[in-house]
């Protein structure tokens, strides 16, 4: 019997490790998934979803983490409003999210103010266990024209 498994191609969802390595490979997974919905790496909106993913990640897997427990990314293309829309969730639901008043001077507390710069909205969810911190990134503006290639006469 040949059964067919139904995913979705405008989603991702991946758990990753609670550690700064995990939080290294959500970044490069943006980059990977959105080169495969057309937005090549070194494009404007990779780098913009890159740079959001590694704040909300290292939010995660340095103030959210608990130890064995993973935090999960998830992308998704939202072609009718042309948005991307960036989840990362936690196990820890204890912890509500702060603005830091980082100083010029200091090394951490501007993660949420970069969520918030580069965002179009943003925001926090509750979830059963833990927290759910998402973003959407507005795409239209950057969207990618593809030049016509020749095609080869036979």
């Amino acid at each position: 019997m040949n059964l067919e498994i139904s995913t979705p191609t405008n989603e991702l969802s991946q758990r990753l490790s609670s550690t700064p390595r995990g939080a290294r490979l959500a970044r490069r997974l943006t980059a990977t998934q959105l080169a495969t919905w057309g937005y090549p790496h070194d494009s404007d909106p990779s780098h913009t979803a890159q740079l959001l993913v590694a704040e909300l990640a290292a939010n995660a897997v340095t103030h959210g983490r608990v130890p064995g427990r993973d935090f999960e990314l998830k992308l998704v293309l939202l072609p009718e409003k042309d948005t991307l829309r960036i989840e990362v969730s936690d196990t820890r639901g204890d912890r509500e999210l702060r603005f830091l008043d980082g100083g010029p001077e200091d090394e951490n507390g501007r993660g949420l103010v970069i969520v918030f710069v580069l965002s179009a909205r943003w925001g926090v969810a509750e979830r059963a266990v833990g927290k759910t911190v998402w973003a959407e990134l507005p795409l239209t503006s950057w969207r990618r024209r593809c030049p016509r290639r020749p095609v080869p006469e036979d």
